[in-house]
């Protein structure tokens, strides 16, 4: 545990870098390394911990996070002006840390709502849901309806719109179409619906008709899909999609919530506006509850393929199989072809606030971001937005955007998500709650109607992570329980719905 007077922290004896706790001033002596600030060190950057030759590899974590683009002395700050990405080999390793999962005797239980088929929801919504951009009005102004008049249906927690920006202008079959379709049948599917409808307008690339025949999804009780221009048009598809929620409400105000294992959990693990602390607090107390998840049964998703590129090595080597490791190999090279094709490259990651909070390389921002999926067994590797069947850690490949990452895995029934922030987030995602974890006290205590657990008492010494991580995951049984996120309460989560887009729009 650290102690109130250490201005630093190391993470590894082999480390080239160590990490300000704190903002050090210029000239004062770091004592545990025996080194002294040549300049300021903003709180959460890098300071030199040993001379560093041009063109030598940086080490944190005991990983290459970059190379000196010039001579680097002890007591430098180390950043975007001295260290950049470089190309080196990696060892895949694949299946060497495999080890025996330590399951309880005993799981876990949450109160969660049984639906007919036996899956778990955590939330009872009812969803209405958009074929094309052309269709989001008409959805809005029948979830709109339902504002404040909800009252006597106290077991529904609302008529939520989801309405994207596109479903035209794009081939109406292919790759780009296949995965738009997945995502909007993993939300029709989603356990945490009672029931939903699909709205189109009729002239659409993504017809309805050619998405429930792909997705194999049928019309039923619980599931109503119609578009615009079969109905006469806005009013009357407005009046058709609110006589269907009314009837639907007072068969979804009769669910009961009921104690049930925690294996119904499903995780979708996010991290955005990450800082220097992230790698250290946060996401490593995250992993830490995915652990303890893990072990009573449950599932955790880690994703943004951009931000695992260059600790995919550490990934592999926890993978079930060969095969397992090479189907996320397959993915990271997806991305390489991806990023060249469109003119662009990896190392675009990180983000200027990533940057202001102290993360130089992707290669540093990955290494910390894959501690959210703490140390257990990779099990399985998806695409994205595919259902996710597999108990355990697992991999689905998305975009590094957090709005897109997190619909994807909530299409693949994610049904909470758990969301790593240093600069300050605000994010929610219906129809899973989202929970904030702050890297550090001063934002906690700064942003704190946003954030839902302080972690920065990790980087203050008051607590170790597993401490952080244990109490984190009595949180996430309590939220399952129906207890409101800070995000929750604030409203948020219909406009976070953002499926990924791929692909030229015509």
């Amino acid at each position: 545990m650290l102690q109130a007077a250490d201005l630093t922290i190391r993470l590894h004896p082999e480390d080239d870098v160590v990490i300000a706790r704190v903002e050090i001033a210029a000239g004062t002596l770091v004592t545990r390394e025996n080194v002294r600030s040549i300049a300021m060190i903003p709180a959460g950057h890098k300071i030199a911990a040993r001379a560093i030759a041009k063109g030598k590899p940086a080490h944190r974590y005991n990983q290459i996070i970059g190379f000196a683009t010039r001579d680097i002395e002890p007591g430098e700050h180390v950043h975007v002006h001295n260290l950049a990405m470089g190309d080196f080999e990696r060892d895949y390793a694949y299946s060497s840390l495999v080890k025996k999962t330590d399951f309880v005797p005993q799981p876990a239980s949450f109160m969660g709502i049984v639906r007919a088929d036996g899956r778990v929801a955590t939330r009872n919504y009812i969803g209405i849901l958009t074929s094309v951009n052309c269709s989001a009005t008409v959805a809005r102004m029948i979830a709109r309806h339902f504002e404040n008049r909800l009252d006597d249906y106290p077991n529904v927690d609302g008529v939520v719109a989801l309405t994207h920006k596109t479903g035209c202008g794009m081939a109406s079959e292919g790759e780009a179409t296949d995965v738009l379709r997945r995502t909007i049948a993993g939300y029709a599917r989603h356990p945490n619906f009672f029931s939903s409808q699909l709205v189109g307008l009729g002239c659409e690339a993504n017809q309805i008709s050619t998405l429930l025949s792909a997705q194999q999804l049928k019309r039923s009780d619980r599931f109503g899909a119609f578009t615009i221009q079969e109905k006469g048009g806005t009013r009357k598809a407005v009046e058709n999609g609110v006589a269907r929620v009314k009837e639907m409400l007072p068969e979804a105000n009769k669910v009961k919530r009921q104690p049930v294992p925690a294996s119904h959990l499903i995780l979708g693990l996010q991290c955005g506006g990450s800082d220097g602390y992230s790698g250290i607090s946060a996401n490593p107390a995250l992993g830490a509850a995915v652990d303890l998840l893990v072990r009573h049964g449950g599932t955790a998703i880690l994703s943004e393929t951009p931000e695992v590129y260059g600790a995919e090595h550490l990934l592999t080597r926890r993978a079930v199989s060969r095969e397992v490791g090479e189907k996320l190999i397959s993915r990271i090279h997806w991305w390489e072809e991806y990023t060249r094709r469109n003119g662009n490259e990896m190392n675009n990651n990180p983000s200027p606030g990533n940057k202001a909070g102290g993360l130089t390389t992707i290669l540093e921002k990955s290494l910390g971001a894959v501690a959210k999926g703490g140390t257990t067994n990779l099990v399985d590797v998806y695409e994205y937005a595919q259902p996710v069947s597999a108990k355990g850690f697992v991999y689905m490949d998305t975009p590094g955007y957090d709005p897109v990452s997190a619909t994807g895995q909530v299409a693949g029934g994610a049904n909470m998500i758990c969301f790593t922030t240093g600069r300050g987030s605000a994010y929610g995602c219906k129809p899973a709650p989202s929970l904030k974890l702050a890297t550090n006290t001063a934002l906690f205590t700064h942003q704190e109607e946003d954030m839902d657990i302080n972690c920065g008492t990790v980087i203050d010494g008051t607590e170790e992570i597993q401490q952080v991580g244990e109490r984190f995951f009595g949180m996430i049984l309590e939220t399952a329980s129906g207890r409101k996120s800070k995000s929750e309460a604030f409203g948020y989560g219909e406009d976070e719905f953002a499926p990924w887009v791929l692909g030229a729009t015509m």
